[in-house]
């Protein structure tokens, strides 16, 4: 089923009273304040309340995850349990720890009249705590590949008997490498069509499409803006500028878009680092979300990001699939993404549910291999923007830090500027400021020769005793 008719709209004409929900869910939605449906929402809880296997594509931000959480909320509801508490009802399974913990918190909400027992686990964590609530049974069980294999290979859980099954983000699984665990777990639970299946995304291959259905029993596509894969209320720019004024740039785009909550991609973790203490330097509250640092600090970081309290994230690409924060205007991409479809899950974070957002690219020397890629990928041209000189901004050596009206007021010197950060860390010594006298050479100490052997300086001795 493909419902692409040119429309760009999020919503649907349908509201939620057209469903035959369970009073208890529809006592959830209507404490969200959901009247009308998204496109996503009036295509597939149709199909999937009916109890099909579906496939779904639709844009970042659409509402997919309340489509499958209503689905299974309402099948709780209706079919009765069965089977003994160590056999969890539905499986969700997600790529990321960061995803796994967003879809706990949204099953809490839309289940709290559901009377349904929640879990997750995933890595980084009390490994004993979350397998002793695991071993005394759950309901609805939603975690990452490997720490769900752990615990089944331990005897903590059973999925022989579970009745829904839910893949989100299943590229981004297949795509770092999940794919064989992927099918340990969906080997272990009941046939196809002794089970639902639900498969969900934004980006969805043919290749993925195909090691999914074989798993699944005739499931439904349902593709919403086959066209259109990223949101037309995501206001898109892309800047060409040399590695080194990347930095000067950045830091005049945050000046002049006055951002209040932003998220900066970069493609690697020491970049996400150096970036860090980079905006640091100059006055700026950041911090980095990246797969090396301690989950509970992840969480910690994300709760601020979430709760304001930190108005930019420098994160690599482990944020920027399935995570839906409130209020995120502006997406920068520090670096060009390498791989296409991460340029639609990242610009996907701003703009969601319906509202405006604003995506920046700089493309720099280093990666502006993958602009190509990424145009064929979204089917049009980001639109260039010329950074002219009133843009870049003066970049802070290292050692020297933004006087506190500079930093209060956000203004900072104009004109354009060379990363002299760059070179401090990469020659290992800060450059002199100008004006300052040169340092005198150092002179370096003759090393005294072994005692017995005659000296290079042919001063006739045998030992430099005199």
């Amino acid at each position: 089923m493909d419902t692409d008719t040119g429309s760009d709209q999020l919503f649907a004409d349908a509201t939620f009273d057209t469903l035959e929900l369970p009073e208890q869910v529809r006592t959830a939605v209507d404490e969200q304040g959901w009247t009308r449906m998204t496109r996503v929402q009036h295509e597939v809880l149709p199909v999937a309340l009916a109890g099909r296997d579906v496939v779904v594509q639709a844009q970042t931000g659409s509402g997919k995850t309340a489509t499958y959480l209503l689905t299974i909320f309402s099948h709780m509801l209706r079919v009765p349990r069965t089977t003994p508490r160590e056999v969890p009802r539905a499986l969700i399974i997600a790529p990321t720890r960061e995803l796994a913990v967003q879809i706990r918190g949204d099953a809490e909400t839309l289940g709290r009249y559901v009377g349904v027992k929640v879990h997750v686990v995933f890595g980084g964590l009390d490994y004993k705590k979350q397998r002793d609530i695991l071993s005394a049974g759950t309901d609805l069980l939603i975690g990452t590949p490997g720490r769900l294999i752990d615990y089944h290979k331990q005897g903590s859980y059973s999925l022989g008997s579970t009745e829904i099954v839910v893949v989100d983000e299943c590229d981004r699984l297949f795509d770092m490498g999940f794919a064989d665990d992927l099918r340990w777990l969906l080997r272990r639970l009941p046939p196809p069509d002794k089970r639902q299946s639900m498969m969900y995304t934004a980006t969805l291959s043919t290749r993925v499409a195909t090691i999914g259905w074989r798993h699944m029993n005739n499931p439904q596509e349902v593709v919403i803006g086959r066209e259109l894969i990223t949101p037309d209320t995501i206001r898109q720019r892309l800047f060409h500028v040399s590695s080194r004024e990347k930095l000067s740039l950045l830091l005049g785009l945050l000046e002049r878009e006055a951002t209040t909550r932003t998220m900066v991609f970069v493609n690697t973790r020491h970049g996400a680092r150096r970036l860090v203490e980079d905006l640091q330097r100059h006055g700026y509250q950041a911090r980095a979300l990246t797969g090396n640092v301690m989950q509970t600090k992840r969480l910690r970081v994300l709760d601020d990001f979430r709760e304001g309290r930190l108005p930019i994230l420098v994160a690599t690409d482990v944020a920027s699939r399935g995570l839906h924060i409130e209020g995120v205007t502006h997406v920068i991409n520090y670096d060009l993404p390498q791989d296409a479809e991460d340029y639609v899950h990242r610009i996907g974070r701003t703009a969601r549910a319906g509202a405006e957002g604003m995506a920046i690219t700089l493309a720099c020397e280093d990666y502006v291999y993958s602009l190509d890629a990424v145009h064929k990928f979204v089917g049009y041209e980001i639109p260039v923007e010329f950074a002219t000189d009133d843009l870049f901004a003066r970049v802070v050596p290292y050692g020297e830090r933004p006087s506190r009206s500079r930093v209060a007021h956000g203004r900072r010197p104009r004109g354009r500027a060379v990363d002299t950060g760059a070179a401090t860390a990469e020659g290992g010594r800060e450059a002199a400021p100008e004006g300052a006298p040169p340092k005198p050479k150092r002179r370096r100490r003759r090393r005294r020769p072994p005692e017995g052997t005659s000296g290079s300086s042919g001063e006739g001795g045998s030992s430099s005793e005199g």
